[in-house]
């Protein structure tokens, strides 16, 4: 027989939110967050890339690279606090398709 599959260069919160283990509602808690992270650093990236005439004097792939990750840690930080709720709600919608005590 052959073991789970896994996933090279994957993020471990993403690995560890879906592997085996902890409640489903914790998993699904887990996931809803994730899900928030990842909405609020795609809107982020994208109001960035709108283009307002402004100065190229700092541009460059280094400043793209800490505009990245600056955006990614503040989606993360946004999506824990729970400041936008959305991961609340998505959380509530899916919680009916989980077995109350389920694993």
């Amino acid at each position: 027989m052959t073991g789970p599959i896994t996933l090279s260069g994957a993020n471990p919160a993403i690995v560890s939110a879906t592997a085996p283990g902890g409640s489903e509602r914790e998993r699904l808690a887990e996931a809803a967050r994730q899900f928030e992270a990842i909405f609020v650093r795609q809107m982020l990236s994208a109001a960035r890339n709108a283009d307002f005439g402004g100065d190229e004097l700092f541009g460059g792939k280094g400043d793209e690279t800490f505009h990245e990750m600056r955006d990614a840690r503040f989606a993360e930080l946004a999506a824990s606090t729970g400041a936008l709720g959305l991961a609340t709600s998505i959380e509530a919608q899916l919680a009916r398709f989980v077995e109350p005590g389920g694993n």
